[in-house]
């Protein structure tokens, strides 16, 4: 069985709840990445940070990102998947709640993140057709 640890790209860097918006974007660009993980002063996730949030919900709304927080764009309680749970859990969860990148947790540890590039590298075309078509509907 293929689990969730098979695919994840491992360790990923995450954005501090209290750090800005711009400090978010800064790490984006030197990490070449669309999304981060938002978490904790107590190292837990908090909800997911994409470069559309940023320009979205506070940029056009004319708000300051020197002055906006990661953490007060998080919001509800973030999709995750167990590291060890199966692969094909992980796709119905991204294809149910219609997300582009799970974040993967060991505990209450963010241990790594499925991207759909991930998919696309380690499972067949079907899956990945399939799951492209509905996380874009």
């Amino acid at each position: 069985m293929t689990v969730a640890r098979d695919i994840m790209t491992p360790a990923p860097r995450c954005v501090g709840e209290n750090e800005t918006l711009v400090d978010a974007a800064r790490l984006m660009a030197s990490l070449d990445v669309g999304a981060l993980p938002i978490c904790g002063e107590d190292k837990r996730l908090k909800g997911m940070l994409t470069d559309r949030d940023i320009v979205v919900k506070c940029i056009a709304e004319g708000g300051d990102p020197s002055s906006v927080t990661a953490g007060s764009l998080a919001q509800g309680k973030p999709v995750t998947i167990g590291a060890d749970d199966d692969v094909q859990e992980a796709l119905e969860m991204m294809q149910k709640h219609q997300i582009r990148r799970l974040p993967v947790i060991d505990g209450h540890d963010l241990v790594g993140i499925i991207s759909q590039a991930d998919v696309a590298l380690a499972l067949s075309p079907d899956d990945t057709g399939e799951t492209v078509a509905e996380i874009s509907e």
